[in-house]
């Protein structure tokens, strides 16, 4: 068996068929020993959070106003750090919307996969978007313990606690999904984050009222972006992966190996492929060597609600082939070349 980003050469085939993967839809082609199978009772639509995207976008839209008007009146650096982190939140809600929405776009002739891929360079784009304001923000802070200014404690206690409640409501909305889909997932921890950011907000406003200590808000805001860059660190890694096709993080691909091996009358397997196709609809080719006469509809339908339930991959292809010496070799000297 090997391991490469695309299948071989000589086992390439066309296919010139479109279908709507909204739906649920449970069928086989079953065409010179290939098989091409969505599964068995499920469907590719990810789960909708179209409320949740509109009240989380117009909440912390109105929430960044409020912390910049507010935090230049105040000369909060914390308070305007917390307006760019939520920002850069709302730019990731929108984007994230954006993409849910091309993720259900219908396959045509030049995209056969319609446009799910939109949902992971949403979630790469709200990574990028996210580290470059923390790097910029992180800059001004720098700036301001070399240069102090006076800050008004009371109004950044107020509006960092609007920020707890505001973002505290929002998280709660994607939190079903934070599991299942990428975007959702970057948005309940960025929501979280944002929540946790402003308690640490509040606690630098009230020890700026306690001790007058201006170094106390430029200190707390560096806190702030390391702890966002930290947490946002692994959606960035997460989205270049997808984008690359690597195997998604939810996936062993020793035990999907290991799974299709042991499957009656396999005698081999190769070409095996795990990539995603958006951030919640995986894919999965592979070649299995078996006799054609062992593979029926009820064997390649059974493969396939297994691939489902077990792993989570929602589009195998699979195709079946003979045992043939001649063309092993030719694959292993592919390998070792």
């Amino acid at each position: 068996m090997y391991l490469n980003p695309g299948m071989s050469a000589s086992h390439s085939h066309d296919h010139d068929h479109d279908h709507d993967h909204d739906h649920d839809h449970d069928h086989d082609h079953d065409h010179d020993h290939h098989s091409h199978s969505h599964g068995a009772g499920h469907s590719h639509a990810p789960k909708e959070f179209k409320t949740a995207f509109a009240v989380g976008v117009t909440l912390n839209l109105a929430l960044v106003v409020a912390q910049v008007i507010f935090g230049t009146i105040a000369h909060s650096l914390a308070l305007v750090a917390d307006a760019g982190h939520n920002f850069a939140d709302v730019l990731g809600l929108i984007l994230a919307w954006w993409a849910s929405h091309l993720a259900k776009s219908i396959p045509t002739k030049n995209r056969t996969y319609g446009l799910r891929s939109a949902s992971i360079l949403a979630a790469l784009a709200n990574a990028v978007i996210l580290l470059v304001s923390m790097g910029a923000v992180a800059w001004e802070a720098i700036v301001r313990l070399e240069h102090p200014t006076p800050v008004e404690g009371k109004i950044v206690i107020w509006l960092a606690s609007l920020g707890i409640i505001v973002n505290g409501v929002s998280a709660m909305l994607f939190f079903s999904g934070r599991k299942g889909d990428l975007n959702v997932r970057a948005a309940f921890m960025h929501l979280v984050a944002d929540a946790a950011m402003s308690v640490g907000v509040v606690l630098a406003g009230v020890a700026i009222l306690w001790s007058n200590k201006l170094w106390i808000d430029p200190v707390m805001s560096l806190i702030i972006v390391g702890t966002i860059i930290y947490g946002t660190w692994g959606l960035f890694k997460d989205s270049i992966n997808l984008s690359l096709h690597a195997v998604p993080q939810s996936v062993e691909c020793a035990k999907v190996e290991t799974y299709l091996r042991a499957l009656p009358s396999v005698q081999n397997i190769h070409d095996l492929h795990i990539w995603a196709m958006s951030t919640t609809q995986i894919a999965l080719t592979v070649h299995l060597v078996m006799q054609p006469a062992e593979v029926d509809n009820k064997f390649l339908m059974t493969l396939c609600a297994d691939l489902h339930e077990k792993f989570g991959i929602e589009h195998p292809t699979i195709q079946i082939e003979r045992e043939d010496p001649q063309h092993q070799c030719l694959l292993e000297s592919k390998e070792s070349a």
